[in-house]
C-alpha cells in the first residue's frame, strides 16, 4: 500500500525532501496567519523566513571562504528555515538581535564547533541556546500549535518514512510522554489534558521528526540511535532541571549531541582518488586514499560529498556502501552509471587521480552476524553487490569460512561485478555464489548459471534448508521489496530478513 509513496520519496534526496517539508510548514503558517488561524501575521512569518534563510546563506558563504571549504547551500537553507520555525516571527526592532545573531552562531557552529569536519552540535539548537545566554532571546518553538499539528504530522511521517527512522522518533516520543505522565501524576493534574497539551502545544512532533533525526549528529548504529532517543526523551521531561535551569528541547538535544559524540564518535575525511577501473558494464570502482586509518564494519556505508557547480535537485551528497574490506588499504566504492546521469555522477565520472572528496557519517547495521556458524543467504541485485564484496573480501583476508550462499542477479554476464572475489571465496572458503541472469535473449548459449528472475523454486533448489538461514537483501529498493514479499510467502520470518538501507536512498 505504501509502494507508491516510497516511489515518490525515492525520486528526491533526504535533504531535498526536508527542504520541501520545511518550506511547506512556512507556507502553511503564512496562510494561517493570513486567515487569522494563527496569531502571527503572514507578512511577519514570510519576511522572517526569507531573512533567516538569506542570512544563513550569506554567513555560510563567508565561513566557507575563510575555511577553504565547499559551501553547502542546501544546509544553510535548512538551518535558516528551522530557525524561522522556532524563533518567534519578527514584529519589532527589539527582535532584531536574535535575527542577526542566530544565523551567525548557527553557521559558525558548522565550522568552528566541528572536529575532523564532523559536527558535534545541532547548529540551530546551539544558536538559540547561545542567544538565550548572550542576549536573553531564545526559541519560542511557535510552530507547536493546534492549527499546525496536522501539517507537522504529515511532514514528519514523510521524513520518518524517507530515512527509516520511525523507531527513533517513536521511542523519543514514548520516553518524553512517559516523563510528562509521571510529572502530571505527581502534580495531580488531569492526565488526558496533560498528554494532549504535550502533543499539541509543545514541539515534540516537530522535534522528533526534524531536529532529532539530523544525520550529521545522529549516532551511527541502531543500538546507539535508540539509546540516543531515550536519553534525549528523558532529558526533555518537564521535571528535569539543573538548579533553576529547567530542560528545554534545545538543551536536551545539545546534551544528547555531546554525550553521543563521545560514546559513538564520528568523523569526516578528505579522501584523494587513487585509482578507478571498470568492474562491470557501465560500472566503475573508485579507490580513495585516506589520510589515516579509520574503523568500519564490512557492509556499512558513508555519506560522500562531491562539491560541483550547477548541482541538480539531488544535490552534492550521496550515500555509497563501502565496497572494500577493513583489511584493505584505501576505500572502495562501486558506482553504476546510467544514461543522463545526475550532476553528481557526471562530476564523479570526470574525477582524476588526486582529486578530493569528503566522506563521513559512517553508518549501517547491514553487517555480518557475530555467530560465525549462522547460515546466511545473500541476495544482490546489480551493484547492490558492494556490501557483499566488502564482507566476503574480509572473510577471505581473515581466512574465516562461513556457511553462505549468495545469489547475484544481473541482466547480462557483462553486468556481473567483482566475480573474481566471489569465485576466489568459493575456492578457498566454500562460499558459493549462484549467478542469475535475467535478460534471456542475451544469455550466452554456454551459460551454466541460473536464468530468469530469482524465484521460490530457485531458492528451494539451491538452499533446501532456507528456513534456517538469515537472508541479506541488497539492491534497488523495488527489488528488495519484491524479495521481501517473496521470502515472506515462503514462510521466512521477518526477523530472518535484513535489508540494506541508508538515508536518502534514491
Amino acid at each position: 500500500m505504501t509502494h507508491w509513496l516510497d516511489n515518490l520519496l525515492n525520486r528526491i534526496t533526504m535533504y531535498r525532501l526536508l527542504l520541501y517539508v520545511l518550506m511547506a510548514y512556512v507556507a502553511v503558517a503564512a496562510l494561517f496567519g493570513l486567515t487569522g488561524t494563527l496569531s502571527y501575521p503572514a507578512l511577519s512569518v514570510s519576511v522572517s523566513a526569507v531573512f533567516l534563510v538569506a542570512a544563513c546563506w550569506l554567513v555560510n558563504r563567508v565561513f566557507a571562504w575563510a575555511y577553504h571549504a565547499p559551501p553547502h547551500n542546501i544546509s544553510a537553507y535548512l538551518t535558516g528555515l528551522i530557525l524561522a520555525l522556532i524563533i518567534t516571527p519578527y514584529r519589532t526592532a527589539a527582535d532584531l538581535p536574535i535575527f542577526i545573531w542566530a544565523p551567525i552562531l548557527a553557521m559558525a557552529a558548522k565550522y568552528i564547533m566541528a572536529i575532523h569536519r564532523q559536527h558535534i552540535f545541532n547548529p540551530a539548537a546551539l544558536a538559540v541556546v547561545l542567544t538565550s545566554l548572550a542576549i536573553g532571546k531564545s526559541a519560542s518553538w511557535w510552530i507547536a500549535s493546534a492549527p499546525m499539528l496536522p501539517v507537522v504530522l504529515i511532514g514528519g511521517i514523510l521524513m520518518a518514512r524517507k530515512i527509516r527512522r520511525f523507531q527513533v522518533a517513536l521511542l523519543f516520543l514514548a520516553t518524553s510522554l512517559t516523563m510528562t505522565l509521571f510529572y502530571g501524576i505527581s502534580h495531580h493534574t488531569n492526565i488526558v489534558s496533560t498528554l494532549r497539551e504535550a502533543l499539541v502545544l509543545t514541539p515534540l512532533l516537530f522535534f522528533s521528526t526534524i531536529m532529532l533525526n539530523e544525520p550529521s549528529t545522529m549516532p551511527p548504529t541502531k543500538k546507539f540511535r535508540l539509546l540516543y532517543a531515550v536519553t534525549i526523551g528523558f532529558l526533555s521531561g518537564p521535571q528535569v532541571h539543573l538548579g533553576s535551569t529547567f530542560a528545554t528541547p534545545e538543551l536536551a538535544l545539545l546534551t544528547g549531541n555531546l554525550l553521543f559524540y563521545v560514546l559513538a564518535r564520528r568523523e569526516r575525511f578528505v579522501l584523494r582518488l587513487q585509482e578507478q577501473r571498470n568492474v562491470a558494464m557501465s560500472t566503475m570502482e573508485y579507490v580513495f586514499q585516506s589520510p589515516r586509518k579509520f574503523s568500519f564494519s564490512p557492509g556499512q556505508y558513508l555519506e560522500w560529498t562531491l562539491p560541483h557547480h550547477h548541482a541538480d535537485s539531488r544535490g552534492q551528497r550521496r550515500y555509497f556502501t563501502i565496497a572494500s574490506s577493513p583489511t584493505e588499504p584505501g576505500l572502495r566504492i562501486g558506482v553504476k552509471f546510467y544514461p543522463k546521469p545526475s550532476s553528481y555522477k557526471e562530476t564523479l565520472s570526470h574525477l582524476k587521480t588526486g582529486d578530493e572528496v569528503v566522506a563521513g557519517q559512517i553508518d549501517g547495521d547491514f553487517t555480518l552476524p557475530k555467530n560465525p556458524k549462522q547460515q546466511l543467504v545473500f541476495v544482490a541485485g546489480g551493484i547492490g553487490v558492494t556490501p557483499f564484496r566488502s564482507m566476503i573480501k574480509y572473510l577471505l583476508d581473515m581466512n574465516q569460512p562461513r556457511p553462505i550462499t549468495m545469489f547475484s542477479a544481473n541482466l547480462t554476464v557483462q553486468d556481473i561485478a567483482y566475480r573474481d572475489v566471489f569465485d576466489q571465496a568459493e575456492q578457498k572458503l566454500g562460499i558459493r555464489t549462484v549467478y542469475v541472469l535475467t535478460d534471456e535473449p542475451r544469455i550466452p548459449s554456454d551459460w551454466t548459471g541460473r536464468r530468469g528472475f530469482l524465484n521460490a523454486r530457485m531458492i528451494e533448489e539451491e538452499v533446501p534448508d532456507y528456513a534456517d538461514h538469515i537472508f541479506y537483501l541488497s539492491g534497488p529498493q523495488a527489488m528488495v521489496k519484491n524479495y521481501e514479499h517473496l521470502l515472506a510467502s515462503m514462510g521466512v520470518s521477518r526477523s530472518h530478513i535484513k535489508t540494506d538501507y541508508f538515508p536518502g536512498f534514491a
